[in-house]
């Protein structure tokens, strides 16, 4: 078990509830909202070259969810009181130690047996360098879309990157 000050997810961590509408119905700790797998909000940042190739992350051992898994978007849960917005440019100074312009692409549902989440969908344009927080980033590469989606074939991909990833490649 990893000691509570060296985890990155906090269950003290309050994180936005909401219902299928996606209108906020309350707010949780990060381990309650886990554990009953409520539906909650979270930020997504494609981070594309100038080549246009997306920045793949593999994600910690240590995540609470999807651990080791290939990532295709830095990005996290929107926490309570926290916009969309707000959320996604702490997340991509947090993730990858960069600030950069958004741009909102989509909203979308996805919904397994251990996540059910909102999650809206931002873009941006960085070559790096960047500066991997420990906690959640292991490594990352820049990758086609195309080839991302092959590699989903054959190795653990977080499964709402790879519909997020679809998406993106039909169009939006």
């Amino acid at each position: 078990m990893i000691p509570a000050h060296q985890r990155k997810n906090p269950p003290e961590e309050s994180v936005q509830i909401v219902n299928r509408d996606n209108l906020v119905v309350g707010a949780v700790p990060r381990s309650r909202m886990r554990r009953e797998a409520l539906i909650h909000r979270a930020s997504y940042i494609l981070v594309f070259n100038t080549r246009d190739e997306l920045f793949l992350q593999k994600r910690t051992a240590t995540k609470d969810i999807y651990p080791g898994y290939w990532d295709v978007a830095a990005g996290g849960v929107v926490l309570a009181g926290e916009s969309y917005e707000d959320s996604a440019g702490r997340e991509l100074t947090e993730e990858l130690g960069v600030t950069a312009s958004l741009v909102h692409l989509f909203d979308h549902f996805y919904e397994d047996s251990a996540n059910r989440v909102w999650g809206r969908i931002f873009r941006c344009t960085h070559d790096g360098p960047f500066t991997l927080q420990a906690e959640e980033v292991a490594s990352g590469r820049f990758i086609t879309v195309a080839a991302a989606l092959a590699l989903s074939r054959t190795e653990p991909f977080t499964p709402d990157g790879v519909e997020i990833l679809r998406r993106i490649q039909e169009g939006g």
